[in-house]
């Protein structure tokens, strides 16, 4: 029964050793475009929109507090297999919190329907999702190594981008809540 419920979860799950999907279950499939067996020893980094974005989240990932309990989520820019990029959020549980990319249980969530992706750089990804995550302009600043001023340019082209207004109006964007 335990194969069932992980091979028809709702929800897309993979199990990651050293970053490579050992196992993936059928919504994985759908989300990413493919049968199981395409995923089988693919590493992940395949998935992510560019080599950039995968070594950032990957640092991003050692450095949060969660993840050192075992834990981690967010929400990202992922790529399908066509190439096509759409908001993925995720959430891992590695089994050695110590060395969170030996082993893990990782869930993919497709919520582009709730979010447009725009094309953004991997820095304005960045900001986006730290300001989604309430983060101020000089706490990212700190976080990202860059002044806050810089953040708050990023932010401007944000703004832009999304045709919001405000800081709260690009976050409601951002997050797909209701404006």
């Amino acid at each position: 029964m335990t194969d069932f419920a992980f091979d028809h979860a709702p929800v897309g799950l993979a199990i990651l050793e050293s970053r490579v999907i050992q196992r993936c279950n059928l919504q994985f499939c759908a989300t990413f475009g493919g049968e199981p067996a395409d995923f089988i020893d693919m590493p992940i980094v395949e998935l992510y929109p560019s080599r950039e974005d995968y070594h950032r989240i990957g640092e991003l990932l050692q450095q949060d507090e969660g993840a050192k309990s075992g834990l981690y989520h967010d929400e990202r820019i992922m790529r399908r297999r066509s190439g096509e990029l759409f908001w993925c959020r995720v959430r891992g549980r590695s089994v050695s919190p110590e060395e969170p990319f030996r082993t893990g249980v990782w869930s993919f969530a497709d919520i582009s329907e709730d979010r447009p992706v725009v094309s953004l750089t991997p820095r304005e990804r960045e900001v986006a999702i730290l300001t989604c995550k309430g983060l101020s302009a000089k706490e990212i600043g700190l976080k990202l190594d860059l002044s806050y001023r810089t953040i708050e340019t990023h932010r401007a082209h944000l703004l832009q981008k999304f045709g919001a207004r405000k800081l709260p109006e690009l976050v409601a964007k951002l997050t797909g809540m209701p404006l």
